[in-house]
C-alpha cells in the first residue's frame, strides 16, 4: 500500500517541499497505524517548513505537529481500527513523521480518543493551539482563577492560541481583555469571539522600566513571551498567575524578582507537548464541553496539503488570522 505526503527536504539551495507517494513500509514502526483526514498549520510548522528553530533533525520529512483521523490497525489492544483519534504534541512533526500525509504511524500512547462531539476537522480547527489554550486556562484555574476576579489578558489574540483563548475565556464568564497588533483590523473579530477590551500590543510591548507598575490583570494567558510577558508580570494583581504559552516575541524576558517577592504573582510554564495522556482526555472533554463550534468556524481557514508549504512563511511573520486546517483526505 502507499500515501501521499507532503515531503520536505534541505538541500544546499535550501528547503525544497514536494506531495509525493510513499510505499507505506517507509512509515517509522510505531504500533498504530491511522489514516489521516485533517491537519493543521502551526507556528512550529512554520519552523520546520523553513528550516528554523532546529525542530526539525533528520530529512527529507514528513511535518505536521498536529492529526486527526481513524485508526486503520493498532497493535495495542487500547486502540481499534475504526476508532477516531486526535494527536498533538509529543513532538510529532518535529523529530517523527507527523501529520501532512494520508498516513502516521505513531504510538499509542500518543493518541487521545476524540469527543463523540467533534468531527475531526473541528479537531484540527482546535489543534495545538486551542489545546494549549485550554490547558492554560485549566492551569489558572486550578491556582485559583474564577470568572469576577477582574480582567484576563491574552497576549497574541489575533493568532491562533490567543483568538481560541479568547473564546474559551469568554465561553466560561471571564472578563477577557485581547491584545493585538492590528486593532483596527482584528477588533471587531476578538470582540465577537468574547473578548470585552481590545488593547494595542505597543501599549505593553516593552520591558516594564520599573519593577512594580500599577496592579491591573487578574490572570493573563501569554502567547507572546519576551518583553511583552515581562510587562505583564509587572501589572499582575496580587496572588494573581499568567500562564506562559509561547514566544513569538522571543525567549529574553527582562524581568526581576520583585513582583514574585511584594505581589506573590505566578508563571506557569505550559508545556502542551509532553501533557501525561489522562490529563489530555480531561482537557480534550473541556474543549468539547466550552468551545462554540460556529465561533471555531470563525477562527478557521481550510486549505489543501499542497498549499501548506507556502504559508509556512506567513504563519511565522504573524500574517494569518486563527487557525489553518489542512485537508489530507
Amino acid at each position: 500500500m502507499s500515501f501521499r505526503a507532503l515531503l520536505t527536504d534541505r538541500t544546499a539551495d535550501g528547503m525544497e517541499h514536494e506531495i509525493v507517494v510513499l510505499p507505506d513500509d517507509v512509515l517509522p514502526e510505531a504500533g498504530v497505524i491511522v489514516d489521516v483526514e485533517w491537519s493543521s498549520l502551526n507556528y512550529k510548522d512554520g519552523l520546520v517548513l523553513t528550516g528554523g528553530g532546529r525542530l526539525g533533525r533528520d530529512y527529507p520529512h514528513v511535518g505536521g505537529v498536529d492529526l486527526a483521523g481513524v485508526v486503520e490497525r493498532s497493535d495495542d489492544e487500547r486502540w481499534s481500527p475504526g476508532d477516531r483519534v486526535v494527536l498533538t504534541g509529543w513532538r510529532v512533526g518535529e523529530i517523527w513523521w507527523g501529520g501532512y500525509a494520508s498516513r502516521a504511524s505513531v504510538r499509542a500512547d500518543w493518541l487521545t480518543a476524540l469527543p463523540a462531539g467533534l468531527t475531526t476537522r473541528q479537531a484540527m480547527a482546535v489543534g495545538t493551539a486551542g489545546f494549549t489554550a485550554m490547558l492554560a486556562i485549566d492551569t489558572l484555574e486550578r491556582h485559583g482563577l474564577v470568572p469576577g476576579d477582574g480582567p484576563v489578558l491574552v497576549t497574541g489574540a489575533s493568532g491562533g492560541l490567543g483568538g481560541s483563548a479568547v473564546h474559551l475565556l469568554a465561553q466560561l464568564g471571564y472578563d477577557v481583555a485581547a491584545s493585538t497588533g492590528r486593532v483596527e483590523a482584528n477588533g471587531e473579530a476578538l470582540r465577537t469571539l468574547g473578548a470585552t477590551t481590545v488593547i494595542d500590543r505597543s501599549t505593553i510591548e516593552d520591558a516594564p522600566g520599573r519593577p512594580l507598575l500599577s496592579e491591573r490583570w487578574a490572570g493573563c494567558v501569554d502567547a507572546v513571551g519576551g518583553s511583552t510577558l515581562a510587562h505583564v508580570i509587572a501589572e499582575l494583581r496580587y496572588g494573581a498567575a499568567a500562564a506562559a504559552c509561547g514566544l513569538a516575541g522571543g525567549d529574553a524576558m527582562p524581568s526581576n524578582v520583585t513582583p514574585f517577592l511584594l505581589r506573590g504573582v505566578t508563571v506557569f510554564g505550559i508545556d502542551s507537548v509532553m501533557c501525561p495522556p489522562d490529563r489530555r482526555t480531561a482537557i480534550w472533554q473541556r474543549i468539547e464541553d466550552t468551545f462554540d463550534l460556529d465561533a471555531l468556524e470563525s477562527l478557521t481557514t481550510e486549505i489543501d496539503l499542497d498549499e501548506v508549504a507556502s504559508l509556512a512563511p506567513e504563519i511565522l511573520g504573524g500574517r494569518t488570522r486563527g487557525r489553518t486546517v489542512v485537508r489530507i483526505a
